[in-house]
C-alpha cells in the first residue's frame, strides 16, 4: 500500500470487533479518487479481527486494552494519547464498543463520526434489530451521525432504510442493515474529507448550508 498523501485528510478508525465497516472503508479509501487516507486503526480488544484487516492493508494499528485500566478516564487518557500522536482530521467509530465520556467527546468535537444500526432517534443503545422486530416496524435502517455528549444522540448526517419482511429474524435483519452500513459510511466519510460536511456547534452543515434532516438512501438503493 502506498504512503498517503500528506495533504489528504487523515482518518483514524476505532473498532472493537470484526471490523466489517472498517473493511468497507479500507476498500473505499483505496480507490484512486478517494480524498482521504486511513492512517491508523485502534482497538480496545487485543484479539479483534479488525486489527488483522488493518494489517492486511498495511495500516498501522494500536491497542489500548480497557481491561488494563482501573477507571474509564485512565483508559481514555491512554487512548487519547495514541489518537493525538497520529493527528487525525477525522475519527471514525466502526463498531467501537466503549461508552465515551463527555470530556473525551468534547476534545474531538466535530471530528468524530459514528454509525448506529437504527433510524435514530429510534432505538438508541443496544439490541436495535430485536427491538424493531418486537415493535412490529415495517422499516428499519442505519444512521451516521456526529458524536456528541448524548449517547447515539449527536446530529444525524445520513440514513439508509431497509424494509422488514414478515419472516425476518434478528440474523436476516442484521445482514440487511449491514449491507447498508457498508454502502453509507464511506459516502459520509467522503463528504467530510471533501470538505462538504462540517459541524458548526451542534448543527451539521452540508455544502455550507444547515442539514435540517439527514439525507437518506431508500431500501432499493445500492
Amino acid at each position: 500500500m502506498s504512503s498517503p498523501d500528506i495533504t489528504e485528510p487523515r482518518i483514524l478508525v476505532l473498532a472493537s470487533g470484526n471490523g466489517s465497516n472498517l473493511q468497507a472503508l479500507i476498500e473505499a479509501t483505496n480507490s484512486r479518487d478517494f480524498p482521504g487516507s486511513i492512517i491508523a486503526v485502534g482497538c480496545n480488544q487485543p484479539r479483534a479481527f479488525a486489527l488483522e484487516r488493518a494489517a492486511q492493508a498495511a495500516i498501522e494499528t494500536f491497542v489500548v486494552d480497557h481491561t488494563e485500566f482501573d477507571t474509564r478516564p485512565a483508559f481514555e487518557a491512554a487512548l487519547k494519547a495514541h489518537i493525538d500522536r497520529h493527528a487525525p482530521d477525522l475519527i471514525v467509530l466502526a463498531g467501537f464498543m466503549r461508552i465515551l465520556t463527555d470530556d473525551f467527546v468534547r476534545h474531538y468535537h466535530g471530528k468524530m463520526l459514528n454509525i448506529h444500526p437504527s433510524l435514530l432517534p429510534r432505538y438508541t443503545g443496544l439490541n436495535t434489530h430485536q427491538r424493531a422486530l418486537d415493535a412490529g416496524d415495517a422499516i428499519h435502517g442505519v444512521t451516521v451521525h456526529f458524536v456528541t455528549e448524548n449517547l447515539d444522540g449527536g446530529p444525524a448526517v445520513a440514513q439508509a432504510e431497509v424494509l422488514i419482511a414478515a419472516d425476518d429474524t434478528v440474523t436476516t435483519l442484521t445482514e440487511k442493515v449491514r449491507v447498508k452500513e457498508h454502502l453509507l459510511y464511506p459516502i459520509v466519510v467522503r463528504w467530510f474529507c471533501e470538505g462538504r460536511l462540517h459541524l458548526d456547534g451542534d448543527r451539521p452543515l452540508f455544502d455550507g448550508l444547515p442539514l435540517e434532516t439527514p439525507t437518506y438512501l431508500p431500501d432499493d438503493a445500492g
